[in-house]
């Protein structure tokens, strides 16, 4: 893989859990058919995060504003949210570090293109957060926010 993820730590403790506490099930969400796995078993809900694609349009603004930002129609500014919402799914709360990739300063700079002259935080294309770079270390990391949602 061309970049190093490390979940939230709160994906982590869950999935932890129910691995452990279900360990003869596959928490998946969609079977190969894209069949939500909670409908054939009947479980009443499901959580899972969602990124939310039209974040990258606004990096600056925090996870937990933005998910908040509605249409006129009263659903998500987003599509993707919005995608969930349809179906009747609900947000629960922001996971302002869902995931974190972490590089070397010249891994970030061939992964995306650009040139990090000095220590600090850039906005990078089709990302949902900055990109921090630390000069002196070598290093960069982008933490990605993220929005965990209830489906009914």
């Amino acid at each position: 893989m061309w970049w190093r993820i490390a979940a939230d730590r709160l994906v982590k403790q869950y999935i932890g859990r129910i691995r452990e506490w279900f360990a003869e099930l596959n928490p998946a969400l969609a079977d190969e058919r894209g069949v939500p796995v909670a409908v054939e078993r009947g479980w009443p809900r499901v959580i899972g995060p969602v990124r939310p694609t039209l974040e990258s349009r606004y990096p600056l603004a925090p996870i937990e504003s933005f998910m908040g930002w509605a249409r006129p129609d009263g659903t998500s500014l987003d599509p993707w949210i919005r995608t969930h919402q349809r179906p009747g799914a609900r947000i629960v709360a922001a996971a302002p570090a869902s995931q974190t990739r972490t590089g070397t300063v010249c891994e970030w700079e061939r992964w995306t293109g650009l040139v990090f002259p000095a220590s600090g935080e850039y906005v990078v294309p089709r990302g949902l957060g900055l990109r921090r770079v630390d000069k002196d270390s070598g290093q960069g990391a982008y933490v990605e926010p993220g929005v965990w949602m209830r489906h009914m």
